[in-house]
């Protein structure tokens, strides 16, 4: 195994079970779904076919590989997922306390809008 390459890279497949590389040296023909999502594609229900893995500062980061052969195009949307869609992101943007439309996705951990959120602190106060 080349030095330069780390300890990430196992094309084999003999020390993580699947065919590991180290980030940014996968080889032509794989791709993560992100990179398949921008040239239109799923990976369509096939397995994943090998791992990129790397360090950053909280431990050891994985994304996986699927073969772009094997690829299918992304489903288009239709009036009727648009409409899902849209209903899920409504009730996204609905804060619980005041029933309105905050105009943005409500974070869970926050549990209310700003401007809810504010008039409890203020009250608080």
């Amino acid at each position: 195994m080349p030095r330069t390459l780390g300890r990430y890279f196992d094309p084999d497949g003999t020390t993580y079970d699947i065919p590991t590389y180290p980030l940014r040296c996968a080889p032509d023909g794989l791709a993560t779904r992100t990179q398949l999502r921008v040239k239109g594609l799923r990976p369509g229900g096939q397995e994943v076919a090998a791992q990129l893995m790397w360090r950053y500062p909280r431990g050891i980061a994985v994304a996986y590989l699927y073969r772009l052969d094997l690829a299918k195009p992304v489903r288009p949307m239709t009036p009727a997922r648009w409409r899902a869609h849209e209903a899920m992101m409504r009730r996204r943007r609905t804060c619980p306390a005041c029933g309105r439309d905050a105009g943005y996705v409500i974070r869970t951990s926050m549990g209310a809008c700003e401007r809810c959120i504010r008039r409890t602190e203020q009250r608080a106060a």
